[in-house]
């Protein structure tokens, strides 16, 4: 029986319910000495939302990516918080569409390949922990960039960046320089609240599905498709 919390999640996703649950059998046990009834009921009943929010967030929901070599889907759950141009030069190497997703601590935090690519380089950089909401994030957070190149027509370059938040402080990433992912699968998540971006080189065939607001959905939600002369989204301003 497939158990639907991430691997990635070891060990928070055994330590924080095994704490909370020592609570609340402490609070059940030493609570009637100390508490009313209706006090110790409270406790309970917090520690209990405490103990949901812990499994919640390390879940792993079963997804079945869109079969369509033409999309590139969200690599993340969350909600669009900006869609422009900008200029990428550590890998794309010139003007790159950038779709940034902000994770709230509610939502799914693994990350997934946007299609089939080849991961070419793997750069993982420290750095402060300010809002995952602003695009400045990206440039200044503790972050990883996962570089790789579509597989499919058009061998386009890609880049997705997890960045850490003002609440998240772990990024895990298990992918490996040269591995060969499908669109969909995972390779990682960010613990407690973050943000990922998903680049990829500006052309005249690419038109941005998200808008801002967007809620998305890793491995399913489409962000991208490609097709014969879709208009790409005008430049913003670098924040």
């Amino acid at each position: 029986m497939r158990i639907p919390l991430t691997k990635y999640g070891l060990p928070e996703v055994v330590v924080y319910p095994a704490a909370v649950l020592v609570l609340m059998g402490a609070a059940g046990w030493f609570g009637p000495s100390r508490l009313s009834l209706g006090g110790i009921v409270a406790v309970e009943a917090v520690l209990a939302i405490v103990l949901g929010w812990a499994l919640m967030f390390f879940r792993d929901p079963h997804r079945e990516p869109p079969q369509d070599d033409n999309l590139l889907l969200a690599p993340a759950d969350g909600t669009i918080t900006d869609v422009g141009m900008v200029e990428e030069t550590e890998f794309i190497g010139g003007p790159a569409l950038r779709v940034g997703i902000f994770l709230s601590i509610f939502n799914t935090h693994i990350n997934r390949a946007p299609c089939d690519a080849k991961v070419e380089k793997i750069v993982y950089r420290s750095g402060k922990y300010i809002n995952a909401m602003s695009p400045r994030a990206g440039k200044v957070n503790e972050s990883n960039n996962l570089s790789m190149v579509r597989t499919s027509h058009p061998q386009d370059r890609l880049l997705v960046r997890q960045i850490s938040g003002a609440i998240a402080r772990r990024i895990v990433c298990a992918a490996r320089e040269g591995q060969q992912l499908t669109g969909g699968e995972q390779f990682g998540m960010i613990k407690f609240g973050s943000r990922t971006e998903l680049y990829l080189s500006a052309s005249q065939n690419v038109e941005c599905m998200a808008r801002i607001g967007d809620k998305v959905k890793a491995g399913i939600t489409p962000l991208v498709k490609y097709g014969p002369g879709s208009p790409t989204q005008e430049p913003a301003e670098e924040e």
